[in-house]
């Protein structure tokens, strides 16, 4: 009787198991919704897709609760593409261990899985602009182009995110390989068919041509070659960026990720007419020294970024960075504040590419940046609950008759009043709240 138990219970046990592992093994279906993952169906899910967009977020987390309704709009519509994109969310907070193998740190984060491979997702975040910016993801790696009307319904489709490069003339192999290693920051296509009339419109008077757009600044250069891919990557790559950068926590990584020295600018104000003037000037000089990247930053806009270089100096000023720890100043052009500042910049980079330089080590941040930049909210909360009983202690230890009021909780909270501040200001693409 007993060995009978024994095998009943062993049956029991080896059905229960196997349902809730068929269950987990059901099949995801893509009807629009957003999925709930946590880490039980995690990787059967992102393996089940080849796109799927992932929010990592916390339930108390404010631009989370914003966030959610945007994906939950923009979810029926991706789940429709030909190429379908899914849309899934973790409680990061609840789902430590998923938290922590992608090294998700602030809320809300979001990471697009590609065939498996995550890459956190750092544009738009309002639902139409998010399905124009994720079609670009599921689209083919160069796209074929066989009218002029194809040709326009393309470059309005594409929209303003992704710089556009569209090969005339050109076998599509040709550029293949670049744009598979180029997919997630730009567009590429090849037009087979087309009238004298888009020659004009894209303003190439020859094929084989390469054409690049850069929609968001209103710029475009033209390739004839040679179409070797040496030749080829070292053009693709010199129009991923404007010819003036504006910087920015996105742009950063771009400049650092592609390999040539920046000529950094700073102003007090980007937006100030004399600054717009400088830029325009900026564009001609990179026009001609295609082998720099040409940035520029306001302090006014970006105070954390720009005192890295010594903003208690005359402004503007320019210097040759590399994305480390060190940058060059031109000797004889340590500020551009004059009258010909054409001149100055061509001085500047003719001293520069003379090697009349001198090396300066990058400004550390202040402490109260680096506190409001690293630290997150609950850190001041524990921050003031440790100053709080450090002072609990030390009036007991006195030991004296003297009573020394504690702060209140009002008292306690103020330092978090620039939080909430934070939190009721207009959401912004990337913002993150822990």
């Amino acid at each position: 009787m007993k060995p009978f138990l024994a095998f009943f219970f062993l049956l029991i046990q080896f059905f229960i198991s196997n349902s809730i592992s068929f269950s987990h093994a059901q099949p995801f279906s893509v009807d629009g919704t957003v999925l709930e993952l946590d880490e039980s169906n995690f990787d059967s899910a992102i393996s089940s897709f080849d796109h799927i967009l992932v929010d990592f977020y916390a339930p108390w987390c404010g631009h989370c609760k914003r966030l959610s309704p945007e994906l939950d709009a923009a979810a029926p519509v991706l789940a429709a593409l030909k190429e379908p994109i899914v849309i899934a969310k973790v409680n990061a907070d609840k789902f430590t261990k998923l938290a922590k193998k992608y090294d998700i740190i602030a809320f809300p984060t979001l990471l697009l899985f590609i065939h498996g491979v995550p890459t956190e997702y750092h544009g738009p975040r309002k639902a139409d602009v998010l399905v124009c910016y994720l079609k670009k993801f599921a689209a083919s790696d160069v796209l074929v182009l066989d009218s002029d009307s194809a040709i326009s319904n393309f470059v309005e489709e594409a929209g303003i995110f992704f710089p556009i490069y569209i090969g005339f003339g050109l076998n599509n192999s040709m550029i293949e390989k670049l744009a598979i290693k180029y997919k997630q920051r730009a567009w590429f296509s090849v037009a087979k068919e087309f009238s004298e009339d888009v020659m004009v419109s894209y303003d190439f008077d020859k094929v084989p041509a390469l054409v690049s757009l850069n929609p968001a600044y209103n710029e475009r250069s033209t390739f004839y070659g040679p179409f070797e891919e040496e030749f080829l990557e070292d053009y693709v790559k010199q129009n991923l960026l404007p010819l003036a950068t504006p910087v920015s926590y996105d742009t950063l990584k771009l400049m650092k990720s592609d390999g040539r020295k920046i000529v950094m600018t700073i102003v007090e104000d980007e937006d100030e007419e004399r600054s717009k003037e400088l830029i325009k000037l900026l564009k001609a000089a990179a026009s001609a020294n295609r082998d720099l990247i040409f940035g520029y930053v306001g302090v006014e806009q970006f105070e954390e970024f720009a005192e890295k270089f010594d903003i208690g100096t005359k402004l503007p000023k320019m210097v040759i960075w590399d994305g480390s720890d060190d940058y060059l100043l031109v000797t004889g052009s340590e500020s551009i504040d004059g009258e010909d500042q054409a001149t100055q910049i061509s001085r500047l980079l003719e001293g520069y590419r003379e090697g009349r330089t001198t090396e300066k080590r990058i400004s550390a941040p202040s402490i109260l940046r680096m506190l409001h930049s690293n630290f997150d909210i609950r850190v001041v909360y524990i921050l003031v609950f440790v100053v709080a009983v450090m002072m609990l202690i030390q009036t007991f230890s006195k030991g004296g008759d003297e009573y020394h009021r504690l702060p209140n909780q009002e008292q306690v909270d103020h330092p978090t009043s620039s939080a909430s501040e934070a939190e009721s200001r207009e959401y912004q693409p990337g913002d993150k709240e822990d």
